[in-house]
């Protein structure tokens, strides 16, 4: 009998699949999505093999539904993720992550001077440059590439 090549995962019956993650990212988007406080199933892959890729993390969430809106925050640091909605074992539906013009809430600024680091409030930057990410405060105008900004 020949060896097997690869690690079968069990399957899902109803939830999300987030593929084509970049490894470097992977974590990043468990932070970004809250990951760590849920209470389903959950199965995470990391520097798996990938033809698109160097190498890719895929995450995998069974029985959750996150909007749109909430999935979207990852295409900061992961733009070429895919979301695959999973019912009944099947792909549903599959979409690309897509950008927002504006970050809330997710990114630190890294300017110490900055109100937002100073005061109880929700960091706010606007995307200026899409390849490669480029973001900037709303509050004192810093810039920084989305691959080296600090998750909050």
């Amino acid at each position: 009998m020949a060896p097997k090549k690869e690690l079968a995962v069990a399957a899902l019956r109803n939830g999300i699949v987030i593929d084509h993650i970049p490894s470097k990212a992977l974590f990043k988007c468990v932070k970004i999505l809250g990951l760590e406080n849920l209470d389903t199933q959950l199965t995470i892959g990391n520097n798996l093999h990938s033809s698109k890729l160097e190498s890719k993390g895929i995450i995998k969430v069974a029985d959750v539904n996150f909007p749109e809106k909430t999935l979207n925050r990852i295409a900061l640091i992961a733009p070429t993720a895919v979301v695959n909605t999973i019912r009944d074992f099947e792909v549903t539906e599959k979409h690309p992550v897509t950008l927002p013009d504006t970050i809330i809430g997710i990114v630190k600024c890294d300017n110490p001077k900055c109100i937002s680091n100073n005061e109880p409030m929700y960091t706010r930057f606007s995307v200026v440059n899409r390849e490669p990410v480029i973001i900037k405060c709303h509050y004192c105008s810093h810039m920084v590439k989305a691959d080296k900004a600090n998750i909050l």
